[in-house]
């Protein structure tokens, strides 16, 4: 929200149009404000991003127990699972089963 400064009124926006530059104005008194040429990107940051430490390491997926469950990946019948409390408490918990023989993990809700 921007305000004139000589009337105090809320200045309104108006859209880019026939060349000119997007704009308030105050719909009181004579006072216009351009808005493209006071925003300037000086550097552009690459966004860089945040590395995920593992919660369930491969020794604990080694002593998981396991289970009967068909992947879908490769069509092994071995898995190991473990549970997780992702959501609420009241809610139940979220099963993880990764596969014996390719690695590839699945959840279950």
């Amino acid at each position: 929200m921007e305000f004139c400064p000589t009337c105090g009124m809320l200045l309104q926006y108006e859209m880019p149009h026939m060349g000119n530059p997007a704009r308030f104005f105050c719909p009181t008194c004579p006072y216009v404000c351009p808005i493209a040429p006071k925003i300037k990107i000086k550097k552009k940051q690459p966004l860089v991003k945040k590395q995920i430490d593992s919660i369930i390491t491969k020794d604990d997926l080694a002593n998981a127990p396991e289970t009967e469950a068909i992947c879908d990946n490769c069509g092994h019948n071995k898995a190991a699972f473990f549970q997780v409390q992702i959501r609420s408490a009241d809610e139940p918990s979220t099963t993880f089963y990764t596969c014996k023989k390719c690695g590839k993990t699945r959840r279950e809700d």
